[in-house]
């Protein structure tokens, strides 16, 4: 049995509330959840969310390793990006350098796990997989299954 996990994109765009057996928490993602919940009963659900996660084994944390990993993918992407724009680095979206960091680190802790990440937010993690071998799956076609 194959094990998954989300990114937050695709647990906020479905309004997630279950998950599934084969289901491996991101603390990346309980990150991003954490960071933008609604309200303190919202943060406090997540917090014990991931007490439950880390208790029983199935929490991805990612090691150094991960973060080494996850910094040179971020300097091969811009380094395609600054090729692409004839050397100048291009403008980027407030936030995305931060967006772009946080999804290298899903994807390559979890393919340590070898989890298959769920995404809405496809492109950002086909560009990883160009340089991180992991598995990748739309979140429609997750939904479909």
């Amino acid at each position: 049995m194959p094990f998954y996990t989300y990114d937050s994109s695709f647990i906020i765009s479905n309004k997630l509330s279950e998950l599934p057996d084969n289901f491996l928490l991101s603390a990346v993602v309980l990150m991003e959840l954490t960071a933008s919940a609604p309200d303190e009963t919202t943060r406090k659900q997540y917090e014990a969310m991931r007490r439950a996660y880390e208790k029983d084994g199935t929490l991805i944390v990612p090691d150094s390793d991960d973060w080494l990993m996850a910094s040179r993918i971020l300097y091969w992407l811009e380094r395609g990006r600054k090729k692409d724009a004839g050397g100048k680095s291009p403008r980027k979206k407030i936030g995305a350098s931060q967006s772009m960091a946080l999804d290298a680190l899903i994807a390559v802790s979890a393919r340590r796990y070898n989890a298959i990440v769920v995404t809405d937010n496809w492109d950002d993690f086909k560009a990883i997989q160009y340089y991180c071998k992991f598995k990748l799956m739309k979140g429609s076609a997750f939904l479909k299954l």
